[in-house]
């Protein structure tokens, strides 16, 4: 839904007009296996955005080619892609096994900030662990691959965690 901003003009004149909002998803999967350690398991992941190619353009809304990722959609996938990673690679240090990781990632960047930039960036993990851990030990991996997410540490953007995770202790 579309916000309203209230921008002021020559003193005290206030004039509201609606502001919308671009959306950029991603989507980024991995499946395997962090049992078999730190060193071994594969790094290798899926990036779905626009299409399957690495083509980029600028986003439909600025006049590219709307099959094409754009610079957003990457950054959400750099954002979505490190998460994982960082996730995965802790995990692993403390003996989790994770067999499935998939994040259905959001960025938001509103029309009416000037410069203009993506400001929240939603990340959504669902993660699958092969066998029962307690929720306070994953939920805290989340947050420690948080910390140590080169890509989240870089943005100034709002970057916020909703994970699911699937095989806890309840």
């Amino acid at each position: 839904m579309p916000r309203v901003c209230q921008f002021r003009h020559f003193g005290s004149m206030v004039e509201s007009r609606q502001v919308s909002e671009h959306i950029f998803t991603t989507t980024a999967s991995w499946s395997g296996s962090t049992g078999i350690g730190y060193d071994e398991y594969s790094r290798e992941h899926e990036l779905t955005m626009a299409s399957e190619t690495v083509l980029a353009s600028s986003a439909a809304a600025f006049r590219g080619d709307p099959t094409r990722p754009n610079p957003e959609q990457l950054l959400v996938a750099a954002a979505a892609s490190c998460q994982m990673l960082s996730f995965l690679a802790v995990a692993a240090r403390a003996r989790l096994d994770v067999v499935d990781y998939r994040d259905e990632a959001v960025g938001e960047m509103p029309e009416g900030n000037r410069p203009m930039s993506v400001t929240r960036i939603v990340l959504r993990p669902r993660i699958t662990l092969a066998a029962a851990a307690p929720r306070a030990k994953v939920e805290r991996l989340v947050e420690v691959a948080h910390r140590e997410c080169f890509i989240a540490q870089s943005l100034r953007s709002e970057i916020v965690l909703e994970p699911t995770l699937l095989g806890l202790d309840e």
